[in-house]
């Protein structure tokens, strides 16, 4: 069967092999601009990332590893303190601390990685890790987040661009309060998650801030 198409002076004549080929330079044009994005995602999610990582490194230099003594309830609180404080700058649009929110989410994310990392390992006061070693633990962390990330945008696509940078914070805040009440439960859950992936997507949702952050800035910039 073949349809026409009413163009003045024309004699269009498709074929089902040309409505076909028509699908499949769409479906290829949709795929190269997909993994376009996506190659875009994985460059600022490693930047963003490195940045986190070197703040991290550089305060186990001046601090050592003295964080491990944190319990991951502790841990939990400070993000919430992290996070709250984010929504209160954007509340009120007034910051009386020398600091901005991007230091915030970098902080929220380092904490969900050391969070992490204590449910690994547990607290300890008299660690004796490696910073090498906690290092290595933070990338695996990290790697896993990130493979979270690829496999959630595979079926949502790029949406989180679309997000509001206030409603990355509101998110988080509503993932540290599952956490608190999972916590207050004895770490005891009946069709939710579990904390782990409350922290992994809190380091994802952390990141996507930073993310936006980082363009805001890079567009600032241009004449």
């Amino acid at each position: 069967m073949m349809a026409g198409c009413s163009v003045p002076g024309k004699n269009c004549i498709f074929t089902p092999s040309d409505a076909h080929q028509n699908i499949l330079r769409k479906k290829q044009r949709y795929s190269l601009s997909h993994l376009s994005a996506m190659q875009k995602t994985l460059q600022q999610y490693d930047q963003v990332v490195a940045s986190c990582r070197k703040v991290f490194s550089d305060k186990m230099k001046d601090y050592g590893s003295s964080w491990r003594v944190l319990r991951t309830r502790s841990i939990t609180d400070q993000i919430f303190i992290k996070a709250t404080r984010i929504r209160n700058i954007d509340e009120t649009g007034v910051s009386r601390v020398n600091e901005g929110i991007r230091p915030e989410f970098m902080g929220i994310l380092n904490y969900s990685v050391m969070a992490l990392i204590q449910l690994e390992w547990g607290a300890g006061e008299h660690d004796e890790v490696s910073q090498q070693n906690i290092l290595e633990s933070y990338d695996k962390h990290v790697s896993e987040a990130k493979t979270l990330m690829l496999d959630k945008n595979h079926d949502y696509g790029e949406i989180w661009r679309n997000m509001r940078l206030s409603s990355f914070t509101d998110i988080i805040l509503m993932r540290i309060l599952r956490i608190k009440q999972i916590e207050d439960n004895n770490g005891k859950t009946f069709v939710s998650e579990g904390v782990a992936a409350n922290y992994l997507d809190i380091i994802n949702y952390a990141v996507f801030a930073l993310i936006q952050i980082l363009e805001s800035k890079e567009n600032s910039k241009q004449p």
